[in-house]
């Protein structure tokens, strides 16, 4: 079967939360010993939980960062102020467990997975999951960043590893990705499909100068100008100006919705492969949480694009990952509100009215 074919079939399998479910989790909140929607978004974000999972009573207690990697050959344009050796090196950082996603996923309890999916060097590890497309993309200011089946194989990749992680019995996921040059893809992705101008895309990604900054603006542009990327087709808009690894967390998006799991949007990067899922398919946004507003430019704007709510705001552009594993402690602080905290009746409490409120 030809890999669009399994796209395809992946995409068809992604239909909308278990409204019933849902209803029944709002029901209960709105009995737990508090005044009606006291809190506020932890309240609608248990109730979409439930929705999500099919459980009227969510516990996400077996999680995953999926890190995908991989280089981006618009780095030769002078787009980052790190140079390309710094990716294959941080996957080495992964994998001894040393970078910020590790120290943050130990805290909240999640595996770390690391992904190979286009670093341009030779790597081994025991932990590695090597699934290498190409070394890297081309420098999409001079043609395509890859060939269209190459994007759809690396968002095959990406569902490959989430259904492996499925069946050992992972219940929710976060996106996390590394690749030096990749918010300069991530931007280009975005103006393409949203028609945002480089200019407001464009951010200081890993700590670019003014000068720096204005030539991101116009190698994306020029990437844009030479290539004419399709908006309608999403694939096309991957394929010539994005990267692998953000097909990759496109992958890891379409799976997770297919299999009925909650996931967890980092930051710009991961929000222009939710971008590319919302467009292949639509009824995956409502899997989607986003954890936080990333400090990159165009964050703020694309989560508008996507109508994601972010739960955190704390100046952060690691990516990794990072925002969508502190995101997990407020995941599990509503579901253990709606798992734990007492009912009316079950505590003795005497219910509010339309006048007043349960004194405290």
């Amino acid at each position: 079967m030809r890999n669009e074919q399994v796209l395809e079939q992946l995409i068809r399998r992604i239909t909308g939360p278990h409204e019933q479910v849902a209803a029944e989790a709002a029901a209960h909140v709105d009995i737990l010993t508090k005044p009606p929607g006291s809190l506020g978004k932890l309240e609608e974000l248990v109730i979409r939980l439930a929705g999500i999972t099919g459980q009227s009573r969510p516990c996400l207690e077996r999680r995953a960062v999926i890190v995908m990697a991989a280089d981006h050959g618009v780095v030769a344009e002078g787009v980052s102020a790190f140079p390309a050796e710094v990716t294959p090196q941080m996957v080495l950082n992964f994998l001894a467990g040393g970078a910020a996603v590790n120290v943050l996923a130990r805290h909240a309890g999640a595996d770390v997975l690391c992904v190979d999916i286009g670093v341009n060097a030779d790597l081994e590890h025991p932990e590695l999951i090597s699934r290498k497309v190409r070394k890297g993309t081309a420098n999409m200011a001079k043609g395509p960043a890859m060939t269209r089946d190459e994007a759809i194989q690396a968002i095959l990749v990406g569902a490959e590893v989430v259904t492996s992680e499925v069946d050992r019995g992972t219940q929710i996921f976060v996106t996390g990705e590394m690749g030096i040059g990749n918010t300069t893809a991530s931007a280009a992705v975005m103006c393409a499909l949203t028609g945002i101008s480089p200019a407001s895309a464009v951010g200081r990604g890993t700590g670019i100068d003014d000068v720096g900054l204005q030539r991101k603006a116009t190698v994306v542009s020029q990437a844009l100008s030479l290539n004419a990327p399709h908006a309608e087709d999403a694939l096309d808009v991957l394929s010539k100006v994005g990267g692998l690894e953000i097909a990759g967390l496109t992958g890891v998006i379409l799976a997770a919705s297919a299999n009925g799991c909650p996931v967890v949007i980092d930051g710009f990067i991961s929000t222009a492969a939710a971008l590319i899922a919302r467009q292949l398919a639509p009824a995956s946004t409502a899997y989607m949480i986003a954890s936080h507003t990333s400090d990159e430019s165009g964050h703020a704007a694309l989560l508008r694009e996507m109508d994601l709510k972010p739960m955190l705001d704390l100046n952060m552009r690691l990516g990794e990952g990072t925002g969508g594993v502190l995101s997990l402690h407020l995941i599990d602080a509503a579901c253990r509100i709606l798992n734990e905290m007492a009912t009316f009746a079950s505590a003795g409490v005497s219910h509010g009215s339309s006048q007043g409120e349960v004194s405290s």
